[in-house]
């Protein structure tokens, strides 16, 4: 169902537009500056992941591994892009608030700047340009 700011096409075209690059630019970055460290690319020893859950270790790095790198890729190319972001947000609210929840604000807006950065998309969707909105077109 389109709301009334998606009738006007060409105000939908901009703003999809903009989802488009904001979420490939997110994400890459996502990738990019933490996900690929918590392979072990691009330093000398894979990043070890904090586990403020306490969850098995295993599955503590696979999570937070997948979160940083398989799903930003399908937020990029717009694949279920609101059921993708739901783990990173996982990762980057439990950043925020369990461990950098004592630490001062400067500390604390990575995760933050991402976490609002994926509220918006879990709230906008992908928008037109995805491969959702292709396979999923309503005539």
């Amino acid at each position: 169902m389109r709301t009334s700011w998606q009738n006007n096409n060409h105000n939908w075209d901009t703003i999809s537009l903009g989802l488009l690059f904001f979420r490939v630019a997110v994400s890459v970055e996502l990738i990019l500056v933490h996900g690929l460290k918590k392979m072990g690319v691009g330093v000398s020893t894979a990043e070890v992941v904090p586990n403020p859950l306490h969850l098995p270790e295993a599955l503590n790095q696979i999570f937070a591994t997948t979160a940083n790198v398989i799903l930003p890729l399908f937020v990029i190319f717009g694949i279920a892009t609101r059921l993708a972001v739901l783990p990173i947000l996982a990762v980057t609210l439990t950043g925020y608030f369990v461990v950098h929840g004592s630490d001062p604000l400067p500390q604390r807006d990575i995760p933050f700047m991402y976490s609002i950065s994926f509220l918006l998309l879990l709230i906008a969707g992908a928008g037109k340009y995805s491969v959702d909105s292709i396979l999923f077109k309503k005539n």
